[in-house]
């Protein structure tokens, strides 16, 4: 958020429809059927294809499917927070920064942020909120001298 202040750029938000059922599961994992489902073999253990919410792995998992999503663009992770990435040119900048499902975008080339939108919404579906206005339990409001933060 600082750096978009302080470069006068614009913070968009987008948000992940069912970040942790994206990816496919890279060790066996094996479960019970839930409460209230049926199966001609009531004892059995079943095995997971795919991620679940709950899992120990499922963040694991969806933030290795989000990171090679934006490595194939061009993104790099931040060495000092591997929830931010960045892509860089001479003329452009554009960062990236994820809290789970949650991601804000920021930086100088609105068509880069544009097309990364629509790249990330065609690998996962996103609902794009537009401008940040409340994320991780802060309030963001836009002012003339920068934004204000509440709770």
């Amino acid at each position: 958020m600082v750096v978009a202040v302080k470069n006068h750029w614009s913070l968009h938000q987008l948000d992940v429809n069912n970040a942790f059922l994206h990816r496919d599961l890279h060790e066996d994992i094996c479960m019970k059927l839930p409460q209230g489902l049926t199966s001609s073999l009531p004892n059995a253990a079943y095995k997971l294809r795919k991620s679940l919410y709950g899992l120990k792995q499922a963040s694991r998992q969806w933030y290795a499917m989000l990171a090679e999503v934006l490595y194939s663009r061009g993104y790099k992770h931040s060495e000092n927070d591997y929830s931010i990435f960045h892509k860089k040119s001479s003329t452009s900048a554009v960062f990236v920064a994820v809290y789970v499902d949650d991601i804000l975008l920021t930086g100088n080339d609105d068509h880069e942020i544009a097309e990364l939108k629509a790249y990330l919404d065609s690998a996962f579906k996103v609902k794009d909120l537009g401008f940040v206005n409340y994320f991780l339990g802060l309030e963001v409001l836009s002012s003339s001298k920068g934004l204000i933060l509440t709770q």
